[in-house]
């Protein structure tokens, strides 16, 4: 519950403390007066949007913070605790609006954004304004009091959730639908591509592999006959050949050697020399017999060649790089059969989550239809105590799996009869503004009883209600009073006289600034409000009377 209320330099407000209790708190005043600029100013406090223009004249800034208990606000204390925000039992809501307009937002004196200020204040109070009704006549407001009434959070939020995957779901799949002609496109391009390419089925490092045996096959016969010709000169050449002039340059060296052992060094030189000349025409005559005269092969490696080059050329590739490409294709063709995989898996994701969530939108049509009858017959009961004894309400709800949304399936109609053998008709089409009223009052309190929220707000909902009806509104306020906080700005003694507590907003001026008040009356101050109330400015014996027939302490 709100425990107190401060106003700094707001619109006429200079400065104001208001402190509230249980129960039914009145605010009253004179016309002009600001009965609701407490209001609009808490209003702010709890995320309402804002600007410069309610900085009061001459002032730098407004600051406004409003105080809460939360013994009875489980939901408050666990969104508090879970944003790191919570300091105990208490709660204090802030914000200062600067003359850029800027704004900041405090909870519990941290910074937090606006949104934050706006959700937690959704938990703690519930302002229902004058033109309430208006909203009444609209079927989406006739949905969200039902809603209230039927008090199904955790379905509700189950429907929220399976609707937002459906809608999930299927907005991916018409993404993927959208870019399925360019993806076919594709596809046809790949097939294309990798037609030629998997039937050459290129290998990584063939092509530096074959060329070179390409090259080496192209030139087996010279290279036959130069390797031979080198065997005859070294090795085998019947008058001159390498091997038998070292030998005989040997058989001389070591003569000398034997002269002069400083040649011994030359002799050993040359034997090494000999050893090797050996050795180089062994590795020749292996060389030249591993040579095969092979035209065949040479062409089917020529062919091999040119394709690889022609393709690499096609696609703009290095020869080398063509395996490359070719894997990168069948990996992206791969994956565009996964994506039409993925299109599957989405038609069977959308078919499941509308399947669940019609399931869900099917219990709250079950859900509403049991609380609507509950509604309408408490209503109707209403009606009659609110000068309207011939009234009937009730509720149509209709179920349309095709309108299926994050709040179910329903279309929801509040009907009215005023008139005894009157068929029900849509509430703007039958009741008249102050039937409308009332009805829109009766609905306002009964759906306010299954509400969460322990503060409840109502500015002016009473307009156009006089007399013993006035007198019932106020019971009914008082009556709710005793379950939730409810604060009410009236203009009715009779609501007004059933207060718990009572505040009178009044204004003053000097000629240059204009201020607004707020005092709590004592039962002398209420019963000379109730008196104005009842007769004006002039207060008589009899109104003084009447004021304390509706006076209940």
């Amino acid at each position: 519950m709100i425990t107190q209320l401060t106003i700094n330099n707001f619109a006429i407000v200079d400065q104001l403390l208001v402190d509230f209790t249980t129960g039914m708190t009145a605010i009253t005043g004179e016309t002009g007066a600001g009965k609701s600029i407490a209001i609009d100013a808490l209003g702010l406090c709890l995320g309402n949007r804002s600007d410069a223009s309610a900085i009061r004249n001459g002032a730098e800034r407004v600051d406004i913070s409003a105080s809460f208990i939360l013994d009875d606000t489980p939901a408050a204390y666990a969104w508090l605790t879970e944003n790191q925000l919570d300091e105990g039992n208490d709660c204090i809501l802030r914000r200062v609006i600067n003359q850029d307009g800027r704004s900041k937002a405090f909870i519990n004196g941290r910074a937090v954004p606006i949104s934050q200020l706006k959700d937690l204040g959704q938990m703690l109070i519930q302002i229902h304004g004058q033109h309430e009704h208006q909203r009444l006549l609209k079927s989406d407001y006739q949905q969200i009091l039902l809603n209230h009434y039927m008090h199904e959070p955790n379905l509700l939020s189950q429907m929220q959730q399976a609707y937002k995957q459906w809608k999930t779901a299927s907005q991916a799949y018409q993404q993927y639908q959208s870019s399925k002609q360019e993806r076919d496109a594709h596809v046809q391009l790949l097939q294309y591509q990798l037609k030629e390419l998997n039937e050459f089925s290129p290998i990584e490092g063939e092509y530096q592999q074959i060329d070179e045996e390409y090259k080496k096959l192209a030139n087996s016969e010279q290279l036959i006959n130069l390797s031979q010709q080198s065997i005859m000169l070294l090795d085998e050449a019947d008058e001159y050949n390498v091997s038998n002039m070292l030998n005989s340059v040997k058989h001389i060296i070591n003569d000398l050697a034997a002269l002069d052992p400083s040649l011994n060094n030359v002799s050993a030189m040359l034997e090494e020399a000999t050893i090797q000349i050996k050795e180089a025409c062994y590795e020749l005559r292996h060389y030249s017999e591993s040579l095969e005269l092979d035209p065949a092969r040479v062409m089917q490696l020529e062919q091999r060649l040119s394709k690889q080059i022609a393709l690499a050329r096609k696609h703009h590739v290095s020869p080398e790089a063509l395996p490359e490409l070719h894997q990168s294709l069948l990996n992206e063709f791969k994956q565009i059969n996964q994506q039409d995989e993925q299109g599957e898996q989405l038609k069977e994701q959308i078919k499941k989550y509308q399947q669940i969530a019609v399931e869900l939108a099917t219990k709250l049509h079950q859900k509403r239809l049991t609380a609507s009858k509950t509604l309408a017959k408490k209503v109707s009961a209403t009606m009659h105590e609110l000068s309207m004894p011939n009234g009937d309400f009730s509720i149509d709800i209709t179920f349309d799996e095709n309108r299926l949304n994050e709040d179910g399936a329903d279309q929801v109609s509040f009907l009215v009869s005023t008139n005894a053998g009157q068929i029900a008709q849509p509430l703007g089409k039958v009741a008249s503004g102050g039937e409308l009223s009332r009805i829109a009052l009766a609905i306002q309190v009964l759906t306010a009883q299954k509400m969460d929220t322990p503060a409840l707000i109502f500015d002016e909902i009473d307009v156009g209600i006089s007399g013993p009806t006035a007198a019932k509104v106020g019971q009914l306020l008082r009556q709710l009073g005793e379950s939730t906080q409810v604060i009410t700005v009236t203009h009715l003694p009779q609501v007004a006289g059933q207060a718990n507590q009572h505040y009178f907003v009044s204004k003053q001026t000097n000629g240059k600034q204009t201020a607004t008040d707020m005092q709590r009356l004592d039962k002398n101050g209420r019963l000379n409000e109730l008196a104005r109330l009842l007769g004006g400015d002039k207060i008589t014996d009899a109104t003084l009377a009447n004021a304390k027939e509706l006076l209940i302490i």
